[in-house]
């Protein structure tokens, strides 16, 4: 199996997996859950010896980059254990995780010390009040916090993660990137997807491009074109004078599935290989059912990427096109 692939019907070669360890979360930001969100019963998510199995699935299959999310990710008990195993497989070369930063004031020490080399947080306000509005939760403070515990400890790349809305907190873009230069850290911003239905704003309505964005920053810095290049979604500008990145995540306005080379695993054992279709495979069930046949589980894996689309069609109106939140997809 050494020269196992996972390459789909459009010969997309797929080297990176998103991996959820939970559905649950501390915060319920309003594009990601509900309120009163219902999580899946404890004895329906995978266990943390079932996440390691499919995760060693796909390192057999050529999988070189593994981001661990949720739901919160670092509200997973035990999580460290998964991580330190993961962390010594020479194979990966990057090992990441996406957080709301709530808990890494305490966690971020333990977690590079597991072999995490970087991190994606969560961070759509700098005003408490608009964070408030957003996370459902006045919590700005502590990541903030956070944010500052983990630059000390020398992740190799720690990224901000801001979705933007006109008129909730498109105003704050300048902002958001002068937080990111003066701290050394790169940002990225993400047109929000449909993704589960809502009630707290139209997204119709708050749609923002990623090109307004880009507009409203250019008054403010000079952006050149990076030459960075990930094979994930975001388009990356250089922020003249820094050692910041701008990423630009554009699923309506510039389509990026063309070079896409990953897929999602949920909490629940599903592995979905679009993120904006509604099709999912069961992993769950064929471990319980196959326990230990890790060969059966490459076979099904490499067998599924022939089922992956070509693209996603989303769109800014109001219909939702895919029913599960984000939180239950996997971030």
């Amino acid at each position: 199996m050494q020269n196992a692939q996972l390459v789909d019907p459009f010969g997309r070669r797929i080297t990176y997996l998103r991996l959820s360890v939970t559905d649950r979360c501390d915060f319920r930001c309003t594009y990601c859950m509900s309120e009163d969100m219902v999580f899946a019963p404890r004895s329906q998510i995978l266990s943390l010896e079932e996440l390691y199995a499919v995760a060693d699935a796909f390192i057999g299959l050529g999988v070189k980059r593994i981001r661990i999310t949720g739901g919160e990710p670092l509200v997973r008990k035990n999580l460290l254990g998964l991580l330190q195993r993961l962390g010594q497989r020479p194979e990966l070369e990057d090992l990441a995780i996406t957080t709301n930063g709530s808990q890494l004031a305490e966690l971020a020490p333990q977690l590079h010390a597991a072999g995490v080399n970087r991190l994606n947080v969560s961070l759509d306000s700098l005003r408490p009040d608009r964070f408030a509005e957003f996370t459902r939760r006045d919590r700005l403070e502590q990541v903030i916090a956070g944010i500052d515990v983990a630059r000390a400890q020398g992740f190799h790349k720690i990224k901000l993660n801001c979705v933007v809305q006109t008129g909730r907190n498109d105003d704050e873009v300048v902002e958001l990137v002068e937080f990111a230069v003066a701290r050394g850290l790169d940002i990225s911003f993400i047109e929000e997807m449909p993704l589960g239905a809502i009630t707290c704003h139209q997204r119709q309505l708050t749609f923002c491009s990623s090109d307004e964005v880009r507009q409203r920053l250019s008054s403010r810095f000079v952006l050149r074109r990076s030459a960075k290049v990930t094979g994930g979604p975001s388009r990356y500008w250089q922020v003249e004078g820094s050692q910041t990145q701008v990423g630009f995540i554009s699923p309506h306005s510039h389509n990026f599935c063309s070079a896409c080379n990953r897929v999602r695993v949920t909490a629940e054992g599903k592995l979905v290989l679009c993120l904006g279709n509604e099709g999912a495979l069961d992993l769950k069930q064929l471990m319980r059912n196959n326990p230990g046949n890790s060969q059966l589980l490459r076979n099904t894996l490499q067998d599924a990427l022939k089922l992956k689309p070509e693209r996603h069609h989303f769109a800014t109106d109001e219909q939702v096109q895919v029913v599960r939140f984000m939180s239950m997809t996997g971030g």
